[in-house]
C-alpha cells in the first residue's frame, strides 16, 4: 500500500495515521524532507497562532445536558458518586468532562494530522507502573479514549489541566502559563528531536524513574517522585491481600466497602468467570500459559477513576499454587471513545472496544502490561489488565509552581513519545518549528478554557443545588 499525501475533507490522508497498518513491506515510504514540508505548508491554512482561540461558539451544547447524556447506560446507583467527584472542584469536572472538551475542541482549527491519540491526556492520566520487566516507568497511563484524531486535541487538554490544575493548588497567573509553556515547549522539542529518529529507535524511546530523577530539576519534583515511587512499588497484588481481602470458611474473598465495592450475584459471578476465560484467548501465548496457572476465587464491583465512575467495573482475585502467589485482575468497560464521533471513519477499525483500549495502549505506550486483553460479558465489551501494577501518580496538588513546571514539562515529553510512535511526526514537527509560536499560542487556549472550565463547573454546582443531577460526596480512601 502506498503512502499517499492527499487530502480527504480536510484531513490529510495518510493510512498509518488513520489507525490502519500497512498490510505489506513493499510500500514506498515518503520521504520525510517531504512531510516536513507538508508540516509547514500548513502554516498557512491553519496559522499557529489560531490555535489559541477559545470562545464559547453560539449553540454550544448545554454541558449539564451532555453530562446527563453521558450517563444513559451507567449504572444509576453510581451516577451520585460520579456527580459528586465532579463537583469537588474545577480539576474534578475537568477530569470527568472529556466528552465536553472533545465536543469543543472538535471544531477548533486543527491541521488535520492525526496520530493516535490518547483521547483524554490531562494532566492526572499520566504516572508510573510496572513494565513487564518489573521496572518502573511513567508514562500515558488512560486510554478508554484512544483513538486516531488531532493530535492538538491532545495538546489542548494537557495544557487546559495544568492551568486548572495550577489555580486549584493556589499557583498565579504566570506560574500556571509558565507551567502551560513547559508543557508545549517540551512537547515541540521532543516531537522534533523524535521526527529525525529511525522509526525502530523511537519505539524503544521510554522513560524509567532513573531518568525521570535525572531529567527533574525542581528539587521539590524530585522528592515527589521519590515519594510516589516508593508508594507505586508497594501496589502490588500480594500487598494488597490484607488490604482488598478477608479470610473466610470457604477460601479467600474479596472485602465488601458499599458503594465503592460490591459482590456479584451468583450469576453475574459466573458470567464474569466466562468471560476471563474468553479474556486467556487474546493474550499472547506465554502469557496465556503463565496466567492459566492461577485458578479465579472471587470477583466484585469496584468503582474507578472519575469519568468511568457508573460504568461496569470488576476487580477478579487469581490464586496460585501458594496463598500469597495471587493476581488482581481488573475489567474494565470500554464504550465507543468520545473522539470517534469526530473522526471521518468512527471507530470503523474496531468492532471491540476492549480492543481497541488494547491495541492504543500499546501504541502509545513504550512497554504495556503484558496481561492485557479483552472480553465481552452480558454484551459489554471491556478491557482487562492488572489491578496491582505499581501503578501511582504524581501527587499534582501537592507540587509547587517550580515544581508544577517541571512537572509540566515531563508530560509533554511523554505525550511527543505517544504521538511519534505512532505516524505524522515529521508532519507535525515541520508544522510547528522551532519557535515558540505554538507556545504561546496554547498558553492563550489554556487560560481562557480554564475560565471555561470553572464556568462550566458552577454550572453543574448550581444543577445539583437545584436538584437536577444527584450527587453524594466523594468517599473515596486514600491506600
Amino acid at each position: 500500500m502506498g503512502d499517499v499525501l492527499g487530502r480527504d475533507g480536510g484531513h490529510v490522508v495518510l493510512p498509518a495515521v488513520e489507525g490502519e497498518p500497512y498490510a505489506s513491506l513493499r510500500h514506498r515510504p515518503t520521504p520525510r524532507a517531504d512531510r516536513y514540508a507538508l508540516g509547514r505548508r500548513m502554516r498557512k491554512q491553519v496559522p499557529r497562532s489560531t490555535l489559541g482561540q477559545w470562545s464559547p461558539p453560539r449553540g454550544r451544547p448545554d454541558v449539564v445536558h451532555q453530562i446527563m447524556e453521558s450517563h444513559q447506560g451507567r449504572a444509576d446507583w453510581l451516577v451520585p458518586v460520579r456527580v459528586g467527584r465532579m463537583v469537588a472542584s474545577p480539576y474534578g469536572f475537568l477530569r470527568g468532562t472529556a466528552t465536553v472538551m472533545a465536543e469543543d475542541v472538535a471544531h477548533l482549527p486543527a491541521t488535520g494530522i492525526r496520530p493516535v491519540i490518547c483521547g483524554d491526556a490531562h494532566l492526572g492520566n499520566f504516572g508510573f507502573y510496572a513494565s513487564p520487566e518489573r521496572d518502573l516507568v511513567i508514562d500515558l497511563n488512560d486510554f478508554d479514549e484512544a483513538h486516531p484524531g488531532s493530535w492538538e486535541w491532545d495538546l489542548r487538554r494537557l495544557a487546559a489541566s495544568i492551568w486548572v490544575a495550577g489555580r486549584q493548588s493556589a499557583s498565579s497567573e504566570a506560574h500556571c502559563e509558565k507551567a502551560v509553556a513547559s508543557a508545549v515547549a517540551t512537547y515541540r522539542k521532543q516531537v522534533r528531536w523524535l521526527a529525525e529518529q529511525p522509526l525502530l529507535g523511537r519505539a524503544f524511546e521510554r522513560l524509567d524513574l532513573d531518568r525521570l530523577k535525572a531529567t527533574a530539576s525542581d528539587k521539590s519534583l524530585r522528592k515527589e517522585i521519590q515519594r510516589a515511587a516508593r508508594r507505586a512499588r508497594s501496589r502490588v497484588s500480594d500487598r494488597a491481600l490484607p488490604r482488598f481481602t478477608e479470610q473466610c470458611e470457604g477460601g479467600r474473598r474479596i472485602v465488601e466497602e458499599p458503594p465503592l465495592i460490591t459482590r456479584l450475584s451468583d450469576a453475574e459471578a459466573e458470567q464474569l468467570a466466562e468471560g476471563l476465560d474468553d479474556y486467556l484467548t487474546t493474550l499472547p501465548a506465554q502469557w496465556r500459559r503463565v496466567l492459566s496457572g492461577y485458578t479465579l476465587v472471587d470477583v466484585a464491583h469496584k468503582v474507578v477513576g472519575v469519568g468511568s465512575v457508573g460504568l461496569r467495573a470488576y476487580v477478579a482475585l487469581c490464586e496460585g499454587s501458594s496463598a500469597d502467589d495471587v493476581v488482581f485482575l481488573q475489567l474494565k468497560q470500554a464504550r465507543r471513545s468520545v473522539v470517534a464521533r469526530f473522526v471521518h471513519g468512527g471507530s470503523a477499525w474496531h468492532d471491540h472496544q476492549g480492543q481497541r483500549v488494547v491495541e492504543y495502549q500499546q501504541a502509545l505506550q513504550t512497554v504495556s502490561d503484558p496481561l492485557l486483553g479483552w472480553t465481552t460479558v452480558n454484551g459489554r465489551q471491556y478491557y482487562v489488565r492488572q489491578f496491582r501494577n505499581m501503578k501511582g501518580a504524581i501527587a499534582v496538588d501537592s507540587l509547587d509552581a517550580d515544581a508544577l513546571s517541571d512537572y509540566a514539562g515531563v508530560c509533554g515529553r511523554l505525550l511527543a513519545k505517544g504521538h511519534a510512535r505512532t505516524s505524522g511526526a515529521s508532519m507535525i514537527a515541520g508544522y510547528i518549528g522551532s519557535a515558540d509560536k505554538l507556545d504561546r499560542a496554547l498558553c492563550r487556549f489554556a487560560r481562557a478554557y480554564a475560565d471555561q472550565t470553572e464556568r462550566d463547573h458552577e454550572s453543574l454546582v448550581a444543577a445539583v443545588a437545584r436538584g437536577l443531577l444527584p450527587c453524594e460526596a466523594d468517599t473515596r480512601r486514600q491506600h
